[in-house]
């Protein structure tokens, strides 16, 4: 069976650009898997403790894998393109068993600089909660950088959780951080 999913890209170490058509790349070869529309590059400020301005965009696919194999083949391509995935320190030292809810989602949100970032936004209009993969994406409707492409290729794509289109999302956001379209040159 066919899947819809939307893809975000995300990077802001290195040779930004290249790390980012190389995505698309190793995207375009997954098994069973097309991009079928791209939304252009966009520039951003820079969340929690990075310090580079990120190199942004959205893709959506069509793939016959299911969205857990679809996260493997992503952290694949995360872990080719230099991505290391180190534990989330928290700051008050609590082991990661003994941590709370509220704990748990402070560390998750502390964006980091890295070489790539490939998050599943949408499957389809699925929910999916698993220890590995939250579909909608949790932070979707806080993250103008994801939404502003996202808003490119889906405007009317409905939120399977909120109710609200991804334009709706979009006017909505409270993230404040500069978003713009990067040119190439």
């Amino acid at each position: 069976m066919s899947h819809t999913a939307y893809i975000a890209i995300g990077t802001n170490l290195g040779d930004r650009l290249r790390n980012y058509k190389t995505a698309l790349e190793k995207i375009s070869a997954l098994a069973s898997t097309r991009i079928t529309r791209k939304s252009s590059y966009y520039e951003s400020e820079p969340h929690g403790k990075a310090r580079n301005w990120f190199l942004n965009g959205v893709v959506e696919v069509t793939t016959e894998m299911e969205a857990d194999a679809l996260l493997k083949e992503l952290q694949k391509i995360e872990i080719a393109l230099g991505r290391k995935r180190e534990p989330v320190k928290s700051a008050k030292k609590v082991p990661a068993k003994a941590q709370t809810k509220e704990q748990k989602l402070a560390a998750a949100k502390i964006t980091v600089s890295r070489e790539m970032d490939l998050d599943i936004l949408f499957f389809d209009h699925e929910t999916i909660d698993t220890r590995n993969l939250k579909i909608p994406h949790p932070e979707v409707a806080n993250r103008k950088f994801v939404l502003l492409p996202l808003a490119e290729l889906a405007p009317a794509y409905i939120h399977p959780v909120s109710g609200s289109t991804v334009s709706s999302l979009l006017s909505g956001t409270t993230d404040k951080k500069k978003v713009m379209l990067f040119r190439a040159g």
